[in-house]
């Protein structure tokens, strides 16, 4: 049996069965009790609903990863890849627009066949909650957007990596690399500038207590502040957020507007400061570095598969190329992404406590962002509970109990320091 294939499918099943142990887990691991420290924020029946919609989220869970695993499993068994292969080398393309028609309808394909999870949901599940405000028309229209970004972005950008892979030889994956790290640093300036304006309103924040409140805070810390934004998040969804973006000396903040209805002006700016703290502590610049790292490794990796006849043996495909060998690739990489992640989760977690610090410090108190994140939680309703096995392989913030007694403990320094 093809040593390839072995690997693949070892990987996919194992990475669907530990997933699903880890949600098995997390519902076990739901405790009716209410914890002592949401006395007073939670009452009985919202936290019940929290736990039903962790149930639910669940639930869903199971159903679409394994109906994902089924169709790519079917998908390589059948030798679909090479239907779709011998389809657009029918079309007598040159080589890198063959690549792109043969990306473009497995990533549409993807998506349509994954609608009808997300309408389940965004208008099933997040409706029976109290979350959604999304409309059909905005759905559709979402959908749209993310398309035609996908062929403005997605085209030069693969584009650019085929043709490497095509032309340069051996020095292919150095030349794929600095493109792709190129673009993984202007990815936040574009995203802000261009991407999240296609999707959401923003609106300067007007004047009044809670702007001063932040243009104070942000003076006091030396952050370079040019604009404060509320985004209408209520478009789509009750959940609420906070978010910097920008580079070097021009910083902008995104309040979604339903954080602004549901928090107090001291909370907002504890909220404020955590996100700052990020920024202070060059979270955000090491995680550019990280990507750009792992993109080498990833893109030095394929050059030595990309061709390989034996992998392609395990997709039944008849003739070799570069734009399927990436294809390949990527789904031989899965045990690999899958390490990476945990290691990139444990990491953010870390940043954060780090960036809850700051905060702390900052102001002077742990308990504005206390009293802010318990707000965040129950209005996101939040699992309380979650299994260490959940949060090892998914969690990119800490459980918010664990956040809770850093914080305090931090702040138990603080008055001690201060004494």
């Amino acid at each position: 049996m093809n040593i390839y294939l072995v690997i693949i499918v070892t990987a996919l099943i194992g990475e669907f069965a530990l997933r699903s142990i880890a949600r098995y887990l997390n519902l076990k691991a739901l405790d009716p009790k209410l914890p002592d420290e949401f006395e007073g924020f939670y009452d009985g029946d919202k936290y019940r609903q929290s736990q039903e919609y962790t149930r639910a989220g669940a639930k869903f869970a199971y159903v679409s990863s394994t109906f994902n695993l089924c169709l790519i499993l079917a998908f390589i068994l059948v030798g679909g890849f090479n239907v779709v292969d011998n389809y657009v080398r029918g079309l007598d393309l040159p080589p890198i627009a063959t690549g792109l028609v043969f990306f473009a309808i497995l990533y549409f394909a993807r998506d349509i066949i994954s609608i009808p999870f997300s309408l389940y949901s965004d208008f099933v599940i997040e409706e029976r909650f109290g979350f959604n405000k999304m409309t059909v028309k905005t759905f559709v229209l979402d959908h749209i957007k993310t398309y035609a970004l996908a062929i403005v972005l997605g085209v030069p950008l693969l584009g650019g990596v085929l043709y490497f892979f095509e032309r340069t030889g051996d020095l292919a994956w150095i030349y794929a690399w600095g493109l792709i790290s190129c673009f993984i640093i202007i990815a936040p300036p574009l995203f802000t500038t261009l991407i999240a304006p296609m999707f959401n309103k923003f609106t300067p924040l007007g004047d009044g207590e809670l702007k001063d409140a932040i243009q104070g805070y942000t003076e006091k810390v030396k952050f370079p502040l040019t604009e404060i934004s509320v985004m209408d998040g209520s478009k789509r969804s009750t959940h609420s957020n906070a978010y910097l973006s920008g580079f070097g000396a021009k910083k902008r903040i995104a309040l979604f507007d339903t954080l602004i209805e549901k928090h107090s002006i001291g909370e907002l700016v504890s909220v404020i400061a955590h996100e700052v703290g990020h920024h202070k502590k060059k979270h955000v610049l090491k995680g550019t570095i990280l990507s750009v790292l792992h993109s080498g490794v990833l893109l030095f990796l394929l050059s030595r598969f990309v061709e390989n006849r034996a992998l392609f043996d395990a997709f039944q495909m008849e003739e070799t190329s570069i734009y399927a060998g990436i294809v390949f690739f990527s789904i031989l990489y899965t045990p690999i992404e899958l390490v990476l992640s945990i290691g990139l989760n444990y990491m953010s977690r870390k940043h954060e406590y780090e960036a809850d610090a700051f905060a702390a410090e900052t102001i002077a108190s742990p308990e504005p962002l206390i009293t802010g994140l318990k707000n965040l939680s129950v209005s996101n309703l939040g699992n309380l509970t979650p299994h260490p096995l959940t949060v090892f392989l998914n969690y990119s913030h800490p459980p918010m109990l664990q956040r809770i007694a850093a914080l305090r403990q931090f702040g138990n320094t603080l008055h001690a320091s201060s004494d």
